[in-house]
């Protein structure tokens, strides 16, 4: 009878067993030998434990039945210690490992999907990172991943990408981007067909989130123009992934394997008059106009910086007189190098080394390859420009510092000059108009004499006691009209 009942206990045990299994498999989507693999080993160590055994107890599970076996050495131990062991010693560790089974199966799950564009739900906001429901799991948006300038919500569907996934503990740590430059790749394969079909594809993207992003695209097929499919009809392509982005501006760009072309592309709206690259440094010198220098830089250097990353080469934007003063202070300083000679400067600048700083980006075995110097002469150049690098910077500064100032200088001689000779002009502009003024005046005078002569005379021929004017001589001309004459200059009266 005590047997029977041992067995229907050990049975009763398997069934809970596999109810347990099949629970955790449905509910936390958990593979059922990870989950047997789990009980079995919290039930080894709780054995060892009450054993008092550091190691030599073997456990398994029947996955048809859930019945437990377990051995010590050769010795078969009970079922019903063992039931009783796993019952009370090995509850919390069954919990663990199922936690760690769990937090395995999201780990797993989600490090598949980095930089996936995911839809989520604002659970909570605290301290500004956003607490993100993805379904059975929670994400964290940081406010660094954040666009800056927005905000989120309790309740608001956000977009963004998984970023980051990491185990902490018996947890995983997912975080979210909404900053990160592959959100707005995600973006684009969302909004446009042909490059979720492979018929464009991104080859780069640079961004500064909130502010502007370069894309740089391309197309498999030339029938299809790949700026032009991103941007859409009338921009509507375009438009949805601005909104998505609170308006933040998008440059793309037409990708090309030629840096000559790609470079110009990507400073764009600038107008670029040459470019010099430079394989050894990475480096690529673009030369424009000063009309064309700030557009090229952009506002707070933006313009150029997006560019470099995108083609991910160093762009220093020169005019032509910037670059004929770094060659020319090239040549003086790479004269005071050891070793120092003609053919040495000339291949350091085809190689586009410009200073002291650039040598020291190379080691000596580098720059022994190109240059022609034995190792040990090619070491001391570059100690030599490691030691008096920022000597050369300095000098540098001082001469872009008294350039400025003789610039600055120059200007307000300029402006003083320019408005001593505004005041010149208008002094004689007011010179001339006082003469116009008093000719003009001079003439009205003349003719009130003339007119008060007149009416005098007509007061002399009504008034008994007027004495009698000597007549005034004039000129047909004069009698004609009935004006009287001016009086004869000198110039008029005869020679004597």
């Amino acid at each position: 009878m005590a047997i029977k009942k041992e067995k229907e206990k050990v049975e009763d045990t398997g069934a809970k067993i596999l109810e347990l299994v099949d629970k955790l498999h449905e509910e936390r989507k958990i593979a059922k030998d990870v989950i047997f693999k789990g009980i079995a080993s919290a039930i080894q160590v709780a054995a060892e434990r009450h054993f008092q055994v550091e190691e030599g107890v073997f456990v398994s599970i029947d996955e048809a039945t859930g019945h437990i076996v377990a051995k010590y050495g050769d010795q078969e131990l009970d079922p019903i210690t063992l039931g009783r062991i796993a019952a009370q010693s090995a509850k919390q560790m069954i919990i663990q490992k199922i936690r760690e089974a769990e937090s395995d199966t999201v780990f797993n799950e989600f490090t598949g999907k980095k930089y996936e564009l995911l839809v989520g739900t604002v659970t909570r906001v605290d301290a500004g990172t956003a607490i993100v429901s993805l379904g059975k799991s929670e994400a964290l948006l940081p406010r660094s991943e954040q666009i800056p300038g927005e905000t989120h919500h309790v309740g608001e569907r956000v977009k963004a990408i998984i970023m980051e996934v990491r185990k902490q503990g018996n947890r995983v740590k997912i975080v979210l981007s909404r900053a990160h430059p592959e959100f707005v790749k995600a973006l684009f394969e969302e909004e446009i067909p042909e490059i979720d079909e492979r018929i464009i594809d991104i080859r780069a993207v640079a961004r500064e989130a909130g502010y502007r992003s370069k894309v740089a695209v391309t197309s498999i097929d030339m029938k299809v123009d790949a700026v032009g499919a991103c941007v859409g009809v009338r921009g509507s392509r375009i438009k949805n992934v601005i909104e998505e982005l609170n308006g933040e501006r998008i440059d793309i760009v037409r990708w090309n394997d030629a840096l000559q072309v790609l470079i110009p592309n990507a400073l764009q709206p600038a107008q670029i008059s040459d470019v010099f690259t430079y394989p050894r440094l990475g480096r690529a010198i673009v030369l424009v106009t000063d009309d064309q220098l700030s557009l090229a830089i952009g506002r707070r250097g933006q313009n150029v910086r997006l560019a470099s990353k995108l083609v991910g080469w160093d762009i220093e934007i020169m005019t032509h007189d910037e670059l004929a003063e770094s060659l020319e202070r090239a040549e003086r300083w790479f004269g005071q190098l050891p070793n120092a000679s003609l053919e040495l400067t000339n291949v350091l600048i085809e190689e586009g080394f410009l200073s002291y700083n650039d040598i020291t980006m190379i080691d000596a075995a580098g720059l022994a390859e190109f240059s022609g110097l034995p190792e040990d002469q090619a070491d001391e150049v570059v100690m030599y420009a490691e030691e008096y690098a920022d000597v050369m910077e300095q000098s540098v500064e001082e001469e872009r510092r008294q350039a400025e100032q003789a610039a600055a200088e120059q200007a307000r001689a300029d402006a003083e000059q320019a408005r001593a000779d505004a005041e010149a002009q208008s002094a004689e502009t007011a010179e001339g108009a006082e003469g116009v003024a008093a000719l003009e005046a001079g003439e009205v005078s003349g003719v009130s004499e003339v007119g008060e002569g007149a009416a005098g005379s007509e007061i002399g021929e009504t008034s008994e006691l007027s004495e009698p004017e000597e007549p005034t001589i004039v000129s047909n001309s004069s009698e004609e009209t009935g004006t009287p004459a001016p009086a004869p200059s000198d110039a008029d009266k005869p020679a004597e």
